[in-house]
């Protein structure tokens, strides 16, 4: 194999916690230490990450410190592709830690399939061992969770998908279809793959290839996260002119069809019945994942998970409503399809 050079972006905002660990798995791993460069592109963190990441690049020359003054992640990383001097670019969260193997066998599963870009799945872990938030990792690998995303599941064999969020990139693939939708503070990556696909390249899930990613320690943060990646999905609709995914409208469904039943419910017999046939399958459902939970993880692992599940669905269903009328509007006035200085942004 010949070893191409690498790029590696990382946007960064407020992760003190976190950036020490990343950057070590990224020293450890197996490629040529002499071809890889690490772009470390922080959004004005005021947590001390930046203190930090600058100790690890006064000590190790292939990391650097870049600016991202508008602290969003398209941002970030159009400013990490622009400054990038490698063949390949591989994007990775500051948020995850990776295996030795990590880059050279993206690399090489670029290589070897002529794929436009990879990547590989992840394991999501707790962000601490408080049983919330092992509830809350449990959730979102769970298809109950999360529904069928191939990425959060796992893979045993190469699979063609329609979005990865952490790929390795052909650096010519940006010149042919274009960088991130800065417009896009969240599912910038969504709206990418589709340009990808439309221009009839391929997105390769691989197996082997897993990273560990900690997901948010608190209901609130979960609530917050998925609040804004329901709110941006019909953004990105509007731009490539449909839903990318049937499972995207499932939790919006269910919490226009629950408001609506439970607001007619003091006038309507049948709305009431409607709730509870809504309700129903859905809070049994959420018990038994809950139950398994608590059965495997102990039983205030699987009591936090009731609450777990419902925030996950609930919030992304209301950001998308929310979401698709801001995008309506802005479009009927002729304005970009989101206000980013008006959206309440989290890491």
């Amino acid at each position: 194999m010949t070893h191409p050079l690498v790029s590696i972006v990382v946007p960064c905002r407020n992760e003190v916690a976190y950036i020490p660990r990343m950057l070590d798995s990224v020293l450890a791993n197996d490629y040529p230490r002499a071809l890889l460069e690490v772009l470390i592109v922080d959004g004005m963190s005021d947590d001390g990450t930046r203190a930090v990441v600058a100790e690890y690049a006064a000590r190790h020359p292939i990391i650097h410190l870049v600016d991202n003054p508008q602290r969003i992640t398209p941002c970030a990383l159009n400013i990490g592709i622009s400054r990038a001097q490698g063949a390949v670019i591989l994007r990775m969260d500051a948020h995850a830690h990776y295996p030795p193997n990590y880059v050279a066998d993206l690399v090489d599963w670029l290589e070897r399939t002529g794929a436009d870009y990879v990547g590989g799945a992840w394991i999501t872990l707790p962000a601490d061992e408080t049983p919330k938030a092992r509830a809350i990792a449990a959730v979102l690998a769970h298809p109950f969770g999360i529904g069928n995303s191939r990425y959060r599941l796992g893979t045993s064999r190469v699979r063609e998908v329609d979005t990865l969020p952490f790929g390795c990139f052909r650096r010519e693939l940006f010149q042919r279809v274009g960088v991130f939708d800065e417009e896009l503070v969240r599912n910038q990556d969504e709206e990418f793959s589709f340009r990808v696909l439309r221009a009839g390249g391929r997105i390769l899930l691989v197996p082997g290839v897993v990273s560990s990613y900690y997901a948010r320690r608190s209901l609130r943060q979960l609530g917050r996260m998925f609040y804004q990646y329901g709110f941006f999905k019909p953004a990105v609709a509007l731009k490539v002119g449909r839903i990318m995914t049937l499972r995207q409208l499932v939790p919006p469904l269910f919490v226009l069809s629950l408001l609506v039943s439970l607001l007619a419910a003091p006038w309507l017999s049948a709305s009431r019945v409607l709730a509870a046939i809504i309700l129903g399958p859905y809070v049994a459902l959420t018990a038994g994942c809950a139950f398994g939970f608590g059965w495997r993880y102990g039983l205030r692992v699987g009591l936090a998970a009731l609450g777990a599940f419902p925030v996950t669905h609930l919030c992304y269903g209301y950001g998308f409503l929310r979401g698709a009328v801001a995008a309506l509007l802005a479009r009927a006035g002729g304005r970009a399809p989101v206000d980013l200085h008006s959206t309440p942004l989290t890491r």
